[in-house]
Formats: structure tokens, C-alpha cells, sequence
């Protein structure tokens, strides 16, 4: 009986060790959220000194809110690039990839018509869903 309890308890500790070696060592998701963190901080300290106001396109002047999304969204599609093209940082990436989909909407929702938008976005996660379905 003493056996079968240390051989369990062995068992759960190699489990243990095998997903902190797994998921534990992710430098990767470090990066992301720091670069996230940072691309904010970056933003509302250039609104807050009226830089954003300086920096237009076409005319179109970003909300300090809605260039923290875009910009998340992007760096989050950028860490879902390098877990593809990197075999040793690979993991699953669809939750990454659709909410980096999603990040972007929101930020894009000031200049692109959100009526076109969001259908675009729903198919496009559905097409990563289907594909991903396919290709297992």
C-alpha cells in the first residue's frame, strides 16, 4: 500500500515538473505583456504631453485609448509570428491570435466603420477555428 502511495506521489510530481518545464519557462508571454505594458505607458505619456495631436494620419487623430489597443493587438499578433516561425517557443496560438483580432477591432473602430469591421473579424476567426480543425 506504502508503494502504490509513493509511486502516486512520484507520479504527480513528474507531472508537476514536466507542464513548469513545459509552460513555466515561457519567456515568450513575459515579452508580449511587458511590450504591451510598455507600448501603454508610451501612449498615455504622449497624450498627456499633446504629442498624439502632432502625430495625425490623413487627418485622423488616434484616441490615446484606441492606439493602446491597436497597439496590443499588434504585438500580440507579432508573439503569435514568432511562436510559428520559432519550433521551440511553439504553442497553441488561436486564443492569442483572436484576441489579438479583437484588439485591433476596438482600435481600428474610430476610423474603420465598426458595421464592416466586426463581420470581418468574425470570419476571419472562423476561418483560423476551420483551418485549425483541418489541419490537425
Amino acid at each position: 500500500m506504502s508503494d502504490e502511495k509513493a509511486n502516486e506521489k512520484e507520479e504527480e510530481k513528474t507531472a508537476e515538473k514536466s507542464w513548469d518545464e513545459k509552460w513555466g519557462r515561457d519567456p515568450v508571454s513575459s515579452v508580449i505583456w511587458a511590450g504591451i505594458l510598455v507600448w501603454a505607458g508610451l501612449v498615455l505619456l504622449a497624450g498627456n504631453l499633446g504629442l498624439l495631436e502632432a502625430i495625425a494620419f490623413d487627418g485622423i487623430i488616434f484616441e490615446d485609448w484606441a492606439l493602446i489597443f491597436l497597439g496590443a493587438g499588434v504585438i500580440l499578433l507579432l508573439g503569435v509570428l514568432f511562436r510559428l516561425a520559432v519550433p521551440s517557443y511553439r504553442r497553441p496560438v488561436t486564443g492569442n491570435l483572436i484576441f489579438a483580432f479583437i484588439l485591433i477591432a476596438i482600435g481600428l473602430g474610430d476610423i474603420v466603420d465598426v458595421g464592416l469591421l466586426w463581420p470581418l473579424i468574425i470570419i476571419a476567426i472562423g476561418v483560423i477555428v476551420l483551418l485549425r480543425g483541418l489541419l490537425r
